[in-house]
């Protein structure tokens, strides 16, 4: 049978690089963005699916993953790709755009895994990932609601790890630790690309069942410490 992937907040970078990772061992890979143009050439290469999400929505997502049950099935592998930043000191914060991208970071990926464990437990088996970033493990000044989100994101990828991978779910979080480059933008095979990111991905997913990683922390080769 085919294999299925749904790849949330799709786009040109590190998903996109992924999708065609996928879609090169054979993957039915869906596309998921609020904006299909911004993933309407990468569905074409790869032959696959794009599809409108609105991540800030449960409603949104939980229709994704309906749509997805139809077109193909249960999914294989989900990456939940999202986030929303929102920079300033703590005395100027809007709250209700704190609250908004919190709920795009995190909130938005507990449903998310909530739906594809619906799918997957059943089945006995898929993959469960998630895009964190230096903020995962590191707060910044003015920047303390991405922060919020991605280290929730990080606690969520924990707890489901204990709990679904008993059942033969695969669930990792990804550090991005550095300032990534679009592959198609950049010639220097020393950059830390998309591309050689995805790879990366590639190579946890095709892990063996008795050595999974939960987590996975990735910067480039010429970071100065």
């Amino acid at each position: 049978m085919t294999k299925t992937a749904l790849i949330i907040g799709a786009g040109k970078g590190i998903s996109g690089s992924f999708a065609k990772e996928l879609a090169g061992e054979g993957y039915k890979v869906c596309l998921a963005s609020r904006n299909l143009q911004n993933i309407a050439s990468i569905a074409s290469d790869i032959s696959g699916f794009a599809v409108t999400v609105d991540v800030s929505s449960e409603e949104s997502i939980r229709n994704l993953f309906k749509k997805f049950q139809k077109m193909l099935g249960a999914p294989d592998v989900v990456l939940y790709n999202p986030s929303e930043r929102l920079k300033g000191s703590i005395c100027d914060l809007d709250i209700s755009a704190a609250r908004k991208a919190i709920n795009v970071t995190a909130f938005g990926a507990l449903i998310a895994a909530q739906e594809a464990s619906k799918s997957m437990i059943p089945v006995g088996k898929g993959a469960i990932f998630f895009t964190g970033a230096t903020a995962s493990l590191k707060g910044f000044a003015h920047s303390s609601v991405f922060a919020m989100g991605k280290f929730a994101l990080r606690g969520l990828s924990q707890s489901l790890y204990r709990e679904l991978s008993p059942l033969g779910i695969h669930v990792a979080h990804f550090v991005i630790d550095g300032v990534v480059k679009r592959s198609d933008l950049v010639e220097n095979s020393d950059y830390f690309t998309s591309a050689a990111i995805a790879k990366t991905f590639m190579s946890v997913l095709k892990q063996p069942k008795q050595a999974w990683s939960l987590e996975i922390e990735l910067r480039p080769s010429s970071e100065k410490f």
